[in-house]
């Protein structure tokens, strides 16, 4: 990622010292930026922003993840300010790291960050200031934290205790995005839709100056400091792959080929268990279809159930005292007709059959077409 930055800084109209301290480097693929603006007397804040620019830039490392050493960078300049003043001293801080096609900014206090993009302008960061707490909660609006006479009133500082909390923020660029670094005594007395519109449409290197000649034009109130850096092009495919090659990210690249074929396998598996019991599943199908297709034909059987209630003839046998007439006699030797009832005894048959259809009769028109459509 190719980024132009420049920057100016002013003591203003009114102050005697300037305790803004500001500096912008390259670190091989990265680029940094920071803004720092002191207070806490005629010399202490000069001090306290110099150590504050100074620790940050010489505690980034391009090896670190980039998150990670920024938040490492301002607790290391918020605990030597904190040594060399104890608590008597302290500076805001506002950083913007460039690398792979990524802004980080970190931010303590009231200095800020903005992002510039086709014409329209955001804040970054967040101010740790008290009038911006009254507008975040409704209770001042933006026009009146401007002109107040405690919006000087920080909340956070590097180097004033000896624990400090630091915002980071995350941003993707691209190509033509403006990043602006500033101190209050320039965006304190210039309204965002200006700083869009000189940083949006000016060189780098113009547009700083051109915002803090505006300044010191409307009081020159403080102290005042314009960083301004464009991104002129992104990573290119394979500037981006060098780049991540290089980061402490081995373990992870190392695991990816392991894992490839253990889900390859699963996979097999997965597939030969589901062809199993589709198989099975057919199989058990077919052979469940076999053996109804008998039970259809014996469905006539269940037309003999008539002839058993014919077995009421067999009722008739009280005939059989008529026996004594002689003559009859004949009769009585077609009595073996009778011991044909047998016959009747062939219902056990039916019994069997019986079974079946409270078996069959909730199976019969469900199973054979939901199995196919499985």
């Amino acid at each position: 990622m190719r980024v132009r930055f420049s920057a100016r800084s002013h003591v203003g109209m009114r102050r005697e010292v300037n305790q803004d301290s500001y500096d912008g480097r390259q670190f091989g693929s990265a680029t940094l930026l920071v803004v720092c603006d002191g207070m806490g007397g005629h010399v202490a804040g000069e001090v306290a922003s110099r150590i504050g620019v100074e620790t940050i830039m010489s505690t980034y490392s391009v090896e670190a993840p980039p998150e990670a050493v920024l938040r490492q960078a301002f607790v290391a300049a918020n605990q030597q300010i904190y040594r060399e003043g104890h608590g008597s001293m302290g500076t805001t801080g506002v950083a913007a790291l460039f690398l792979r096609d990524t802004l980080y900014v970190a931010n303590v206090g009231d200095s800020r960050a903005y992002l510039i993009r086709e014409g329209q302008i955001r804040q970054i960061s967040q101010d740790h200031s008290f009038v911006f707490d009254q507008v975040a909660a409704g209770l001042m609006t933006p026009e009146q934290a401007r002109s107040s006479n405690i919006r000087n009133i920080i909340t956070r500082a590097l180097g004033h205790i000896t624990e400090v909390e630091v915002d980071l923020f995350i941003e993707q660029v691209v190509a033509g995005d403006t990043v602006l670094l500033s101190s209050d005594g320039m965006h304190g007395l210039i309204t965002d839709a200006e700083i869009a519109e000189v940083a949006g449409m000016l060189p780098p290197d113009e547009a700083a100056q051109r915002l803090v000649d505006l300044a010191n034009e409307r009081g020159g109130t403080d102290n005042i400091t314009v960083v301004i850096a464009q991104v002129d092009e992104l990573d290119t495919p394979g500037e981006a792959a060098h780049v991540t090659i290089t980061q402490p990210l081995p373990e992870t690249a190392r695991a990816d080929p392991a894992e490839r074929p253990l889900s390859r396998l699963g996979l097999a598996l997965a597939s030969l268990i589901l062809a199993a019991f589709i198989g099975l599943g057919g199989y058990l199908w077919t052979t469940s279809g076999d053996s109804v297709a008998p039970v259809a034909p014996a469905a006539p059987i269940t037309t003999v159930a008539p002839v058993a209630t014919a077995l009421p003839v067999a009722t008739a046998l009280p005939v059989a005292p008529a026996l004594p007439v002689a003559t009859a006699a004949p009769v009585a030797t077609a009595l073996p007709v009778a011991t044909a009832l047998p016959v009747a005894t062939a219902l056990p048959v039916a019994t069997a059959v019986t079974p079946v259809f409270p078996h069959s009769a909730p199976t019969d028109p469900a199973a054979p077409t939901s199995t196919p459509a499985s």
